[in-house]
């Protein structure tokens, strides 16, 4: 089945066997599982950077995302990655919470905004205890998640943008997702990120609007194989 919940035909299938693959260009485990999920279920095959070769992270890719605009810096992950994997599709994405509170912080800067250098939960854990800090007693919690995705191909380049509104609860709930999901109200879905399942948030999350727009794209014109 696919992600809309219709049956597969045979055409579906051969018609994704000359669809390249998309590399997804990120080391973050939440972000392959959700992006990987998203090309399933559009019936894409997507890979990790791990199985398209660069199996250890390279000190240089810590210096990438260092512009102003989420834009700028996917668009920077992009073309590094691109480079590296030549004739290949590559997605990249910069993604980040901007609460109104907080003048727009943390914005780009959402996934180092402490300076801690831990990885994982406890980076998510450290950066979910100081947005509770910097919003002790506001009143205004409104909030949204932001994403711009880039696919990259030599010299072609796609672009697709989603964003999510909503606001900042007081106290973390729910274990799915990733990163600032259990402080995140959904004002679509009536419910925190951190209490649904990945098919519930894929419906109104900004990384699945930015994918399919530019999945869209990527499907205009990009080449097909065999």
């Amino acid at each position: 089945m696919s992600g809309g919940g219709r049956e597969r035909s045979s055409t579906d299938a051969a018609l994704d066997a000359h669809r390249p693959a998309l590399i997804l260009a990120t080391r973050s485990e939440g972000k392959v599982r959700e992006l990987a999920a998203m090309c399933a279920a559009r019936g894409r095959a997507a890979i990790d950077l791990r199985v398209a070769g660069l199996l250890e992270e390279d000190p240089a890719e810590e210096t990438l995302e260092v512009h102003d605009t989420f834009e700028a810096n996917a668009r920077a992950k992009a073309a590094w990655f691109a480079e590296r994997l030549p004739g290949q599709i590559v997605v990249a994405d910069d993604s980040g919470l901007e609460v109104v509170a907080l003048g727009g912080r943390p914005g780009v800067r959402s996934k180092r905004w402490t300076g801690s250098l831990a990885t994982g939960a406890a980076l998510y854990a450290e950066n979910n205890a100081a947005l509770l800090r910097a919003l002790d007693g506001a009143a205004d919690r409104r909030a949204r998640f932001v994403c711009v995705m880039v696919a990259r191909c030599g010299d072609q380049e796609w672009i697709g943008r989603g964003s999510c509104e909503g606001r900042i609860l007081e106290t973390p709930v729910g274990s799915e997702g990733f990163g600032y999901d259990p402080l995140f109200w959904s004002d679509e879905l009536g419910a925190a990120f951190g209490t649904v399942g990945r098919e519930a948030k894929g419906r109104v999350s900004h990384r699945a609007r930015a994918f399919a727009a530019l999945l869209e794209a990527v499907e205009r014109t990009a080449p097909r194989t065999g």
